[in-house]
């Protein structure tokens, strides 16, 4: 009886060690809402929107982003004509990071 006692309490403990370690083990995580890969944009003016988890630092092209609390982020830009490729890499505080990019289109 005790001992099945003392390997519940172990399995449990382990379990909830578990639970609590996640956020360490998984790492970044990045969702990219808007644009939409290969978006065209015809006034040059993009938003690009989305959600990072678990994220110390989050970049657009090498310049900071902002984002809230739950990870909600959104910023607002203008380009010039032509394609360009837009990078966002997001960062936890171990180093680890994740990255995506979005090509945008802005027509003549």
């Amino acid at each position: 009886m005790i001992r099945s006692l003392l390997a519940l309490t172990l399995v449990l403990l382990t379990g909830y060690g578990l639970i609590e370690a996640w956020p360490l083990i998984a790492g970044p995580g990045l969702t990219v809402a808007s644009p939409q890969n290969a978006a065209s944009f015809p006034g040059g003016t993009v938003t690009i929107s989305g959600k990072a988890s678990r994220v110390a630092l989050l970049t657009l092209d090498g310049a900071q982003v902002l984002h809230d609390q739950d990870g909600s982020f959104s910023t607002t830009l203008t380009f010039p004509h032509g394609t360009s490729i837009l990078t966002l890499i997001a960062t936890d505080r171990f180093g680890r990071h994740v990255a995506t990019t979005r090509s945008i289109f802005v027509p003549d």
